[in-house]
């Protein structure tokens, strides 16, 4: 049985169309359930033979899966979702119970205006904020996708498991809703989303807008694992839907077009993530801001990093785009770029070439290197807990999502406070408040941590060379880790479609060489072992 299921999930990872966090399969899903739930049912009630009551909540799904595998999941849907392009944490008593089953770590009320807390579900894989729709103003949970330019929320009238789960929205949430009878379709994992485009009032940190959005009628079963309602799509790029960012800078609300986010790490405690529209929140990081200018001309927020550093010595990873996403839970890259990383780990592993193991005592901050400036990422971040045979793995993949970039997700973006500057076209990074990390300047010197009034510097694109070390990683035949880790987190992304039936507008496609390592007729080969392997476990 077990041989099976991991053919079964290696098919779909090579050949699913998509973007946005990984799969589990529906046969798979319930038997977990069963195992984590049995009989009790959401919010009963039980009597223990002392006498004693208590609630039994639904957990997060769990996941046996070990982080590479996970990974690689992962890193499958993020290539389609980047398609366009290719040229165990404590929980604060703040994590609440929504009405449909799924924890919250809810963030704490941010003191300024036009801001909004960010949510998230207490282990780190995905943040969300509550956005008001409709007449009623409504309350949903939308992923920030710094990566997508689509935004949706699950309509009332989708009868899929999923929808079930979660807080929808339609007509009866609203008098003001207008259905212009165009539809749309996204790419996700296993299966898609579709329904129709949608006109209403969509009003987050205070700020209320006419906003065509999708209205899902069908949803991918991918999203029972996770507890957002819709995706709110913050990429310059254009997606199924109107831009997000391009219509709040036409309705001319903001001074700056322009976000500050800045992301909790559950195992710090109590939630203060946020993210600010106009300007950014001195409150939430010290020292400066060093702003990049973007150099991908898709809308991305893609950046040139100048290298990254491992206890000083350089990795020679650099003078390539590291695309800034905070729809995706770890970091991936080129293997060989990730392999240059490694290399100056001392003790690293791999059987691979693709996930590492490192040793678990590794106390050291990575360093991220982007305009002359560095960043520190924690071992908080980088070094995954410690597996069921004693071993850690990093959370710097090499899975190449995007044709010789990085692609930088939450694992980096804890430790920094990130200003998305859409006037601009480019991102500034400053140290997180609260952050044990620093950063540091060889071309100038930066002002006071905690500056009332700090600097902003922009840097455009440039290209440097560093001292690349090549050792360090050893090549095990069977490194295997078997961690035990909540369901894996995001990769945002979509690819999409729209129109009234047919497909009006559609991202370009990548090149085959970027997008996949599997030829045609291995797809072919997989889809026959998919359907076979399907059927053999769901009679087993």
């Amino acid at each position: 049985m077990i041989p099976t299921v991991v053919v079964l999930q290696l098919a779909l990872w090579t050949f699913s169309a998509s973007a946005f966090y990984p799969y589990t399969p529906l046969w798979l899903k319930e038997k977990e359930d069963l195992n984590l739930l049995g009989e009790a049912k959401r919010n009963a009630v039980v009597e223990a033979e002392d006498e004693l009551t208590f609630k039994i909540e639904k957990k997060a799904q769990q996941n046996n899966e070990s982080p590479g595998r996970l990974a690689a999941k992962q890193a499958v849907w993020l290539k389609e979702k980047y398609k366009h392009t290719r040229t165990g944490a404590s929980v604060d008593k703040s994590v609440e119970r929504r009405a449909n089953s799924y924890k919250i770590m809810e963030a704490s009320q941010p003191s300024q205006s036009m801001a909004a807390g960010i949510d998230q579900d207490g282990t780190d894989y995905s943040y969300f904020l509550k956005a008001g729709l409709g007449s009623k103003g409504k309350q949903l949970y939308m992923l920030i996708d710094t990566g997508a330019g689509s935004s949706w929320v699950m309509g009332s009238g989708c009868a899929d498991s999923p929808c079930s789960m979660h807080t929808t929205f339609g007509k009866d949430d609203s008098s003001t809703l207008s259905d212009g009878g165009k539809t749309f379709s996204i790419s996700y994992g296993s299966g898609t989303v579709q329904g129709t485009l949608v006109t209403d009032t969509i009003s987050v940190a205070g700020i209320s807008l006419q906003y065509t959005f999708g209205q899902a009628s069908k949803t991918s079963d991918d999203f029972a694992h996770f507890a957002f309602d819709g995706i709110l799509g913050m990429s310059m790029s254009q997606g199924s839907s109107d831009n997000f960012l391009k219509t709040l800078a036409d309705s001319k609300k903001l001074d700056k077009n322009l976000f500050g986010i800045h992301l909790n790490r559950a195992a710090d405690g109590s939630n203060d993530g946020e993210i600010k529209f106009g300007s950014a929140n001195s409150d939430k990081y010290t020292g400066d801001i060093s702003y990049t200018s973007v150099g991908s001309k898709d809308g991305d927020w893609a950046i040139q990093i100048d290298d990254m550093t491992y206890d000083g010595k350089k990795a020679g990873s650099g003078g390539v785009l590291a695309y800034i996403d905070t729809g995706t839970s770890f970091i991936f890259g080129p293997p060989d770029q990730t392999k240059k990383i490694h290399n100056v780990i001392p003790g690293s592993e791999t059987s691979d070439g693709k996930t590492f193991t490192v040793p678990c005592d590794s106390n050291k901050s990575l360093t991220f290197t982007f305009s002359g400036v560095d960043y520190k990422l924690s071992p908080k971040d980088w070094i995954a807990p410690k597996d069921s045979s004693g071993k850690c793995t990093s959370n710097i993949y090499g899975h190449e999502v995007v044709k010789g970039s990085w692609l930088l997700g939450d694992t980096f973006l804890k430790n920094v406070y990130t200003v998305f500057d859409r006037d601009e076209k480019r991102i500034g990074f400053a140290v997180a408040a609260g952050s044990q990390g620093g950063s540091s300047s060889s071309s100038s010197s930066n002002s006071p941590s905690g500056s009332s009034s700090p600097t902003e510097t922009t840097v455009g694109p440039t290209t440097g060379t560093a001292t690349t070390l090549t050792t360090g990683v050893t090549t095990q035949p069977d490194a295997s880790t078997q961690s035990k880790r909540p369901p894996l987190g995001l990769s945002g992304h979509e690819t999409g479609t729209t129109g009234s039936g047919s497909a009006a507008t559609k991202p370009t496609e990548t090149p085959k060489s970027a997008a996949s390592d599997v030829s045609p007729q291995q797809d072919a080969k997989l889809a026959v072992i998919v359907f076979f392997a399907g059927l053999i476990a769901l009679v087993a």
